[in-house]
């Protein structure tokens, strides 16, 4: 099969060299502050090393043994224990949520704090868009008490979806507790993991504890993690695009550090948010050197063999809007060309403070288009059709020929949200604003969209498991 297809690169091998030499260099002259005793504790022992001041500096043969040590390809399974990913091995794949306080509803997009209602039906639609491999966190709800949100959330995140979860619990302390439920629900969470922990340190170079400890107890569980870092350049980040790749990376690279000392071939994924901080206006914003550096994070991560978890390019709208959609496309379109493994948080908006669900079915058509060119095409003889245009010549159509008739409903793009409609046609059904055709198809889905067959079971049974922290 003669299959061309598109790929995006920025780095050649000297510069990628170049950059890694940067990360070790700031690891092992600079190094980073481990806050949790007990990892502190963990590294110095096991690694031979001294902290100052619980700065570790962290040699290269260290970095490099655990780079050597990580596994190239992870196995995730759904909650039924099919095999569903193998991150490393396959193309990018993509997943709905963020840990929004507010939700942006599909009818007039106002918004509202995030509920627990919302939860479900924001879990219940990313389960019913093919495209999207993963259900990440959705919200933090917040119409129950502030010290349960997190297993109330957890609860709808696994009743609501058989997908692979990739989980965010906002309360540190409660993390244990959240993992617990979900072995009282589920049984044992190691063998055929279906739930993905997602962690981040604090930029610049500080490992804090809450991070590092509930990795400790998610790799002990035999779960792979993400570890995933925020910058905002020009903030907590330098704001040249190569200062910001070389601190994310080095913060990226302690990580591996700290995850193969818990346990060597901890499977983990490495990732960056290459944000920039506007310091006129106080906000945080992808610009497009975001998606440059993911890219290159990317190619990082190839270098070493490291699963990628990239950026989904989302938190700049006011909504779906078009400020949302150039975000998204110039993201999803960068790392579908280039070696992006895992974006898990297609929805958010308004700086990740809202999450709206028309995003999830609008970033779902974005997606369906990106993949169709990332697969290229067939340049064989049968594709090429040379007998087809030698016999129908010049001046005659192609309308009945073999290869229109072959590959007529696959051979163009079809919207599933937008019709394709004449200007008459059009103007015939009332001219309607493509953001209206969204809402309606967006309240359509949420409407139809499947529950799991044993939700109310898992339900019932979660919210026994939760009786027993209150009051």
């Amino acid at each position: 099969m003669n299959n061309v297809r598109p790929r995006l690169t920025m780095m050649d091998e000297a510069q990628i060299m170049e950059a890694h030499q940067n990360v070790l260099k700031v690891l092992a002259t600079t190094g980073v502050r481990v806050d949790s005793p007990e990892i502190l504790k963990l590294l110095e022992q096991k690694l031979g090393l001294k902290a100052q001041e619980r700065i570790l500096k962290f040699p290269a043969e260290v970095v490099e043994e655990a780079i050597q040590s990580a596994p190239k390809e992870i196995k995730v399974y759904d909650r039924r224990g099919e095999l569903k990913l193998n991150l490393g091995a396959e193309r990018l794949r993509f997943g709905v949520g963020v840990t929004a306080l507010f939700y942006q509803n599909p009818v007039d997009e106002t918004l509202d704090i995030f509920r627990r209602r919302n939860f479900q039906d924001l879990v219940r639609l990313g389960s019913a868009l093919e495209h999207y491999d993963v259900v990440s966190t959705v919200g933090i709800i917040r119409d129950v008490p502030e010290e349960m949100t997190d297993l109330y959330g957890s609860l709808e995140h696994i009743a609501n979806t058989t997908k692979p979860l990739v989980l965010l619990v906002s309360d540190e302390n409660r993390y244990a507790d959240v993992l617990n439920m979900f072995e009282d629900l589920h049984g044992g969470l190691g063998d055929m993991p279906f739930i993905i922990p997602y962690f981040n340190p604090v930029s610049p170079l500080v490992m804090n504890a809450g991070t590092v400890d509930k990795m400790k107890i998610s790799i002990e569980r035999g779960l792979p993690v993400i570890f995933s870092n925020y910058s905002m350049a020009g903030a907590s980040t330098p704001l040249t695009p190569a200062g910001t790749l070389t601190l994310l990376m080095a913060e990226l690279l302690a990580g591996l550090v700290i995850s193969q000392t818990i346990k060597k071939g901890a499977p983990i994924l490495l990732g960056m948010l290459p944000v920039y901080f506007d310091m006129r206006t106080m906000l945080n914003f992808y610009d497009p050197q975001s998606v440059l550096i993911s890219v290159a994070c990317s190619e990082m991560m190839k270098y070493y063999g490291i699963p990628h978890c990239s950026t989904s390019g989302s938190g700049s709208g006011w909504g779906m809007d078009l400020i949302a959609a150039d975000t998204y496309w110039m993201n999803t379109f960068s790392l579908l060309l280039s070696n992006g493994h895992l974006a898990p948080f297609v929805g958010d908006s308004h700086g990740s403070k809202s999450i709206s669900p028309t995003t999830f079915v609008h970033v779902h058509e974005i997606i369906d288009q990106a993949l169709r060119f990332q697969n290229g095409f067939q340049l064989d003889d049968p594709n090429s059709a040379l007998d087809e245009i030698a016999r129908v010549g010049p001046g005659r159509n192609f309308l009945n020929q073999p290869s229109t008739m072959r590959n007529y409903k696959k051979g163009y793009y079809v919207s599933r949200v937008y019709p394709h409609y004449s200007m008459e046609k059009w103007q015939d059904a009332g001219a309607p604003a493509a953001r209206k055709v969204l809402r309606e198809k967006t309240q359509d889905l949420m409407a139809s969209a499947p529950v799991p067959d044993d939700h109310d079971e898992l339900i019932s049974r979660g919210e026994e498991y939760i009786k027993r922290f209150i009051g």
